[in-house]
């Protein structure tokens, strides 16, 4: 399984998978039809930037969106249609440890959408049973199914130190991502300890995309300038950063849907260029 590992291409995901934090983005509580229908209209208008990033500065088999079925079930029909590369998000939204979204039918709601990568997040902790994200890894890699795993790690400031012996404790207990998606950090040494521990013992072509973490463009930047020359550092997962302030202007009508959508793009292919050192 080690040999089969990793991920050869850049990897510039838009991740647009979040749940409960969507509806807290636009001050929904009870999640009414009306508000759950909002909801897919603007996760809509973040695949439309995607979409529109794309066609303009950043190349088509190297983007991806990262997107959930509750909201995102039409975004990853079409993707799919067209050739777009897509992460499924497993999780419960807001848990604990690690729970499946949709229990033991996991499997069925994976090959209903047939992406590219399944995607697990965690909350990391050393003494949690994580043999539900085990049962994850192994079945991505015995059905073909790339996995990326994101790990948050509960701190403000994210090290080596902090993120290598999660790294071998999650191992031990048969995770094996072909992409690790990993919090920032300020040190481009940081960014070679991690980079030689996931690539350690044959996993040579496994991956690291750098996360958001809904922070500011400014520490983003920060974290992208760090990292991006490191190799094994393939791209970043960067949502809330791009997407937040736009959608929220769209709802308090200070934007129009094209400006939305313009300004999502525009922030998306920001970051690209950045990663790119073309800015």
């Amino acid at each position: 399984m080690i040999n089969n590992l990793g991920y050869e291409k850049k990897l510039f995901i838009l991740p647009f998978d979040h749940r409960s934090s969507f509806a807290k983005l636009f001050g929904f509580q009870a999640l009414t039809p009306e508000e759950k229908n909002y909801i897919i209209s603007a996760k809509k208008i973040i695949y439309e930037a995607f979409q529109k990033a794309i066609s303009q500065d950043v190349p088509k088999d190297q983007a991806a969106i990262l997107i959930d079925e509750e909201y995102g079930s039409e975004i990853l029909k079409d993707a799919t249609k067209k050739n777009i590369t897509t992460l499924l998000t497993t999780e419960k939204s807001g848990g604990e440890g690690f729970e499946f979204e949709y229990g033991n039918g996991f499997a069925k709601h994976i090959e209903k959408y047939n992406p590219t990568f399944v995607k697990a997040l965690i909350r990391y902790e050393p003494d949690v049973d994580w043999s539900n994200l085990k049962k994850l890894s192994d079945y991505c890699h015995d059905n073909g199914c790339k996995f990326l795993l994101e790990v948050l790690m509960g701190l403000d400031v994210v090290t080596a130190k902090d993120l290598l012996p999660a790294i071998d404790d999650l191992r031990e207990k048969g995770m094996e991502p072909d992409v690790w998606k990993l919090e920032g950090m300020e040190n481009k040494n940081d960014y070679e300890s991690v980079i030689t521990k996931i690539k350690e013992e044959k996993r040579q072509n496994v991956g690291l995309v750098i996360l958001g973490r809904g922070e500011s463009k400014g520490k983003v930047k920060q974290w992208i300038t760090a990292g991006r020359d490191t190799e094994g550092i393939i791209g970043f997962a960067i949502g809330r950063t791009i997407f937040s302030q736009p959608l929220k202007d769209f709802q308090n009508n200070k934007l129009n849907k094209d400006e939305t959508i313009e300004k999502i793009s525009n922030n998306f292919q920001y970051f690209y260029k950045l990663f790119g050192k073309r800015i």
